[in-house]
């Protein structure tokens, strides 16, 4: 029932978690979309390419301004939009870039010997809305401090309006004191990112709610459950057969919404001790998995020790199957030896950190938030809502 995937690149037209409302990318896009080759070099992006775009209204411009056979919508819209991407997570910012019918925008991101990053837009942005792709995921201070340097140059540079589309927010797991004399860094990360000059963050599935209320500027969280729910709704596994398990008490609301979606199933909660960090103990189990295909839900997989616990638990308890499914991998060691140890029918993940090729084993499945990104930042730019009522999910 595993489904393998040969590469770390999915393509946003084999897996459409959202169906948008309007066509916003024309037949020759799409067939573009199809055949494109993700760039991982210095320029970080492909050559400027013209690009079609279904746009709604009426545009009045001077004949003598327009170029012959250069559609008016480009000349109105392709400035107004500009996607970049950061050195973390490339083949997303591809997709995104791809689904949305645009390019990505040139920049110029190298690290001198010292080790200190160098940003350089290669484009002109002023009064643009500006997108910026990077996650914060290992190594976590590389990647937030790239971050911080594209958000300055862009702010430097005049941008109209700058967004950090962070698919995985580092340091939010430190959104309070556990214990005295500790600090509260998804706090101080926010206050860089807004002090940088963001005028706005579109992040996803954050650790915990309150991180957005660190953040002193508009913080659009979009979920990466419908991309889960619509993969696991094509397995045709029978709801009779389902139960949704937390790994945690914390997960339970997370879990709980998870269930309801997926057909109302069941909920059953495993309870642990957590001894020191990235080390969990395994208490018992709360609700009855026997003879259960069992969906492990969580936001991330660190150490995979949590999951893996709680998993060989469930085996004790009878479940006939067990799926993991999350939306951040961060994958640190020994996650791989744990997941691949036969504990898990299916590890389901989706791309918003990059899984290196050597950490592929066959239970993994990654699916694509591409599209779900791409439409929320679709939104934003036209001021539209982006809730979940109002994304076809």
């Amino acid at each position: 029932m595993s489904t393998l995937l040969q590469s770390s690149f999915i393509s946003s037209s084999s897996i459409s978690p959202i169906t948008p409302r309007f066509a916003r990318i024309s037949i020759r896009n799409a067939a573009r979309c199809n055949n494109a080759v993700v760039s991982l070099n210095s320029a970080n992006g492909i050559p400027y390419r013209s690009t079609e775009l279904s746009v709604t209204g009426s545009t009045s411009i001077p004949s003598f301004l327009v170029a012959p056979n250069t559609p008016i919508h480009d000349l109105v819209n392709r400035n107004r939009l500009r996607i970049f991407s950061g050195t973390a997570n490339p083949a997303l910012a591809q997709e995104i870039a791809c689904y949305m019918g645009l390019d990505l925008g040139k920049i110029k991101i190298k690290r001198f010997a010292d080790g200190e990053i160098y940003v350089q837009l290669q484009e002109s942005v002023r009064g643009c809305d500006v997108f910026l792709v990077q996650p914060t995921c290992p190594p976590a201070n590389e990647n937030l401090m790239e971050l911080l340097v594209m958000i300055d140059a862009c702010r430097r540079a005049s941008a109209k309006n700058i967004t950090a589309v962070i698919p995985y927010f580092g340091y939010a797991r430190a959104d309070r004191k556990t214990q005295g004399r500790e600090s509260i860094a998804a706090k101080l990360v926010a206050n860089l990112i807004t002090e940088a000059g963001a005028n706005r963050v579109l992040a996803c599935d954050l650790h915990s709610g309150q991180s957005m209320g660190y953040f002193d500027i508009p913080v659009d969280h979009v979920y990466g459950q419908p991309v889960i729910l619509d993969y696991l709704a094509s397995k045709t596994i029978c709801s009779d057969d389902l139960v949704v398990v937390s790994p945690d008490v914390g997960g339970v609301a997370r879990a709980r919404a998870f269930a309801k979606k997926l057909s109302d199933a069941p909920l059953a909660i495993v309870d642990k001790r957590r001894h020191g960090h990235n080390v969990a103990e395994v208490m018992n189990l709360i609700g009855d998995v026997k003879g259960k295909v069992a969906v492990m839900v969580d936001d991330m997989i660190d150490t995979a020790g949590t999951i893996a616990k709680g998993a060989a638990l469930l085996h004790q308890e009878g479940a006939r199957e067990v799926y993991a499914c999350t939306t951040h991998a961060v994958f640190s060691p020994p996650a791989i030896e744990r997941l691949s140890s036969g504990l898990f029918q299916e590890v389901i993940i989706t791309n918003t950190i990059p899984v290196s090729e050597k950490n592929y084993f066959p239970q993994l499945t990654v699916l694509s938030v591409a599209n779900l990104l791409g439409e929320t930042i679709w939104r934003v730019h036209d001021d539209c809502s982006v809730s979940i009522e109002h994304l076809s999910c």
